[in-house]
């Protein structure tokens, strides 16, 4: 091996970083203490950017495409080393790759029951679930906040903190809505557009963007739940019920107006005496005042309406009979 060929492998000619996982959310090219040689290229694939670091300072950006380095494009990192005179002998620096593309489908939930105060059951506790996606749009301040000096840091490694940064905010905005529980299913979206954006500024300060928020489910008490089936049952039998008994003020109404008809027509005097209802076994009913006729029912079911309305209509009768006298 000649002393050009050993040189030339002690330089890196190009940096670039083929990602075939779905999770990784910056990656730092691994070096092997080579340095970066004037002219080297440098290939940044499309949801991808490449931040140079030099002795820990944040150098220059790059986008998606393929980039030769000299001192023409790498104006931070120059002023760093101090470049007087442009970018001639090799160099060190770290390279970061940071994917920008969106991470879906992350899933946040409450591990311990979190309280809700309501109206209507005081102190309830709850649970919570859903989804979100986020994605990196601050490559530098991702770097510095979050990733530090991680050779591969991946969705995992944020996880659980992204999650209780949710949970916090979620039980604020839950607190601020005020919504009632027994209508919390109603207001999934409501709920979920008033978390987005209490959680989009603590996002920001590490470098993200808190993309789409999802409530999926919110889960309450049993003795809630059973409620609530309960209220919906009553709901549903509302109609029937009031139909119901619309039918049966208006029956009511109509046996008393028979009642008025049957004393109107007697011949007997005002000081009459009401005699008592005999209710045959016959499929007949009798209501005995001198000298009014018989009223014959063709179903035995109206027969305790029927003494109900004549009852009230007479002691309306007599009521009026008293007064008049």
């Amino acid at each position: 091996m000649g002393i050009m060929d050993f040189i030339k492998g002690e330089l890196l000619e190009v940096i670039e970083w083929t990602d075939d996982s779905r999770d990784t959310l910056s990656w730092r090219f691994p070096d092997d203490d080579k340095a970066i040689k004037n002219g080297a290229q440098l290939i940044v694939r499309e949801s991808q950017v490449a931040q140079f670091v030099y002795l820990g300072q944040f150098g220059d950006t790059f986008g998606p495409g393929q980039h030769t380095l000299s001192t023409d494009n790498i104006p931070i990192l120059s002023t760093l080393k101090g470049w007087k005179y442009g970018f001639e002998s090799p160099f060190k620096a770290d390279v970061y790759f940071v994917t920008t593309r969106l991470f879906t489908g992350n899933k946040w939930g409450t591990s311990n029951p979190i309280m809700m105060r309501d109206a209507d059951f005081g102190m309830l506790r709850i649970r919570a679930f859903g989804i979100y996606s986020i994605k990196v749009v601050d490559s530098a301040t991702f770097l510095r906040q979050v990733v530090g000096t991680n050779g591969v840091f991946t969705v995992p490694d944020i996880s659980e903190q992204l999650r209780k940064t949710i949970m916090s905010r979620f039980t604020d905005a839950l607190g601020e809505a005020k919504i009632p529980a027994l209508d919390l299913a109603a207001k999934y979206d409501e709920l979920s557009d008033l978390v987005r954006q209490k959680l989009q500024e603590e996002f920001k300060t590490m470098g993200l963007e808190l993309s789409k928020f999802f409530v999926e489910s919110i889960s309450l008490p049993e003795e809630v739940e059973a409620m609530m089936d309960k209220r919906t049952g009553v709901g549903m039998m509302a109609p029937v019920m009031g139909a119901y008994t619309q039918m049966q003020v208006a029956d009511n109404l109509m046996m008393a107006s028979v009642g008025l008809r049957i004393l109107g027509s007697s011949t007997c005097s005002q000081t009459a005496t009401l005699k008592p209802w005999r209710i045959k076994r016959d499929r007949y009913a009798s209501w005995l005042c001198t000298g009014t006729p018989h009223i014959l029912m063709s179903s035995p079911r109206c027969w305790p309406r029927l003494v109900s309305a004549i009852s009230s209509a007479a002691e309306a009768f007599t009521a009026s009979s008293k007064n008049s006298s």
